[in-house]
């Protein structure tokens, strides 16, 4: 199987420096832009199914890619941001403010109550893994998903279920590409590249990140 991770395009909440989480906000005038150029990239990529988190910036993007490919957008919740509870909506400094401890651990994994837990995360990426390969082993299958979970989705793969032990790298810009490839004969993942941005080269400060979450 060949997965290829898609983060969505600039959203609202990105512009105005909010932690978004399951909070839905739309597209910016730069997300539509981004959507629009990570959609033509894929017109010369094979991709059999076209999977997105039910949250509107992912859902726009992934509509963008399924009219260029002709594949349908079909609506996956087990792909979705990180729920993050009470810090949605908020800034980082009024995260800071309120809930000190997430200054010394990430924003996604403090463990501030009514946020995912690191054991619901595990949950959700060993289900999304299994699902695809049980479904998809020999496809090429799109994803459209979001900043944290593609970051702690990389760390299930390669580290499994102590993932939240380690630091976590990556950088998951808007509209970024993550394409990882399962042997048919092992079953072992390969991570081609991470992060892939070359399609957004043509816009002005396409490169420039609000915000993660």
């Amino acid at each position: 199987m060949n997965l290829y991770l898609i983060r969505h395009g600039e959203s609202e909440g990105n512009v105005s420096g909010k932690i978004q989480g399951w909070e839905d906000y739309p597209l910016s005038e730069l997300g539509q832009e981004q959507m629009s150029l990570v959609a033509n990239y894929f017109k010369d990529i094979r991709l059999d199914y076209l999977y997105s988190s039910d949250l509107m910036r992912a859902y726009e993007t992934a509509k963008a890619i399924g009219s260029v490919t002709k594949r349908t957008v079909h609506k996956w919740e087990k792909v979705r941001e990180v729920h993050l509870g009470p810090l949605q909506g908020l800034t980082r400094p009024q995260i800071y403010e309120r809930y000190p401890v997430t200054k010394e651990a990430s924003i996604l994994t403090s463990g501030v109550e009514g946020t995912e837990t690191v054991e619901q995360l595990s949950a959700r990426c060993k289900h999304v893994i299994d699902q695809m390969l049980l479904a998809h082993k020999d496809d090429h299958v799109g994803i459209v998903s979001h900043g944290g979970f593609i970051s702690i989705f990389l760390m299930y793969i390669m580290i499994g279920e102590k993932w939240h032990t380690f630091h976590r790298p990556f950088q998951i810009n808007n509209t970024s590409i993550t394409h990882i490839e399962w042997s048919p004969k092992t079953n072992k993942p390969i991570i081609h590249y991470t992060n892939k941005t070359t399609h957004l080269e043509s816009v002005v400060n396409g490169f420039t990140q609000k915000g993660l979450l």
